[in-house]
């Protein structure tokens, strides 16, 4: 599994309606962390367990003395995941990308919903795009501070 965690001041996110309006807003959140969230097919619930304990735990927000000593639990921030198959795009051979290693949409949608729910466990405010739709991220990457995770630890 992997997650690009971001550091927000602000994010939402819309779920396009297929109209040429930009769609409503599926989530919307202040100060915390966006995440893109990519499901392997390989992927377990001991996946689930990790990236959602990285998600919560990771120390990037700053302490009193300007250092990232704080996880978005500790200031009580607030959390937008939004599902992103193409984290899994493998861009080594050729133009286009292949997405061989991303799971299908019922796994991927499970894994999803479980690293979803684990973090809503922690009773944080989060929120979420729709899997499989076609949405639009909008947000202030505060810092800027961005984290990539990988439960395989491939970085």
């Amino acid at each position: 599994m992997r997650a690009v965690i971001q550091r927000v001041s602000n994010a939402s996110v819309r779920v396009n309606d297929g109209a040429s309006s930009p769609g409503k807003i599926a989530g919307k959140i202040g100060n915390g962390v966006v995440v893109f969230l990519g499901v392997h097919i390989n992927d377990t619930e001991q996946d689930c367990s990790y990236i959602a304990d990285k998600i919560l735990n990771l120390r990037i927000f700053d302490d009193s003395e300007g250092r990232m000593n704080l996880s978005v639990l500790d200031i009580k921030g607030e959390v937008l995941v939004v599902s992103q198959f193409t984290l899994y795009g493998d861009t080594r051979k050729g133009r286009r990308p292949s997405y061989n290693d991303a799971a299908a949409p019922e796994k991927g949608c499970l894994y999803y919903k479980k690293v979803v729910e684990i973090i809503r466990s922690s009773s944080l405010k989060t929120e979420t795009g729709e899997f499989g739709a076609l949405m639009e991220v909008e947000y202030v990457n505060d810092g800027p501070v961005t984290i990539l995770v990988d439960s395989f630890k491939e970085f």
